[in-house]
């Protein structure tokens, strides 16, 4: 069952990768970064399971309010960005 989780996972951080590199916009590359920040969180916690480390769960969970943090913060960005083209 492992397996075909990470195959998975694998599978939607590729197809996240290639929006990442042909989005037309900025905001398609935004959401694909963390599309695939997601995808981390989910296998660092799925690999806390095959190795039963509950200390893997703490990592995930500080990886994705950083990666919370870090999204919110080009969000905020692109959005100054375009109040001054305005």
């Amino acid at each position: 069952m492992y397996e075909i989780t990470i195959m998975l996972l694998a599978v939607a951080a590729f197809i996240s990768a290639v929006r990442l590199f042909l989005g037309p916009t900025l905001s398609d590359r935004v959401i694909s970064i963390d599309a695939i920040s997601s995808i981390v969180v989910a296998a660092i916690v799925l690999i806390s399971m095959v190795f039963s480390n509950r200390m893997l769960i703490d990592i995930a969970i500080v990886y994705a309010m950083l990666s919370f943090v870090g999204t919110l913060a080009i969000s905020k960005y692109i959005m100054g960005k375009k109040m001054s083209e305005a």
